[in-house]
């Protein structure tokens, strides 16, 4: 069993910067893919990126390449995701995810366990 906590989310301008963190409990942490999703009001949960235990390969959903960086610190337990020129449209609840699988994936299906999330609000 694996449990997640989300921090690092709150209220910023449009063309700010954020930090997340997710701590992960247990000892195989280093052998979970991560990866982070995020829920708008009315809206599904999409991903948002993912990064895989093995080789730490990372993918990202193209509305957020370029800006937003996924990382690990297997010796913490802790995946971060770092955004940066934030956009309103990137307001959402943020949250973390872990899978068994070696491979970074887009689907949220295939992951095992998940956060409760941390609200992220970008102001125009």
């Amino acid at each position: 069993q694996v449990q997640l906590v989300e921090s690092g989310g709150g209220l910023v301008q449009a063309g700010g910067s954020l930090r997340l963190s997710c701590v992960a409990s247990g000892r195989t942490f280093s052998t979970y893919t991560m990866g982070w999703f995020r829920q708008a009001p009315g809206k599904e949960r999409e991903f948002v990126a993912s990064i895989s235990w093995r080789h730490g390969v990372t993918l990202y959903s193209d509305s957020v390449k370029g800006r937003f960086t996924i990382s690990r610190d297997n010796a913490k337990n802790t995946v971060y995701l770092q955004m940066n020129s934030l956009k309103p449209e990137d307001t959402a609840v943020y949250y973390c995810a872990a899978r068994r699988g070696a491979y970074a994936s887009t689907d949220r299906a295939e992951y095992d366990y998940w956060g409760q999330g941390t609200q992220v609000t970008v102001s125009s």
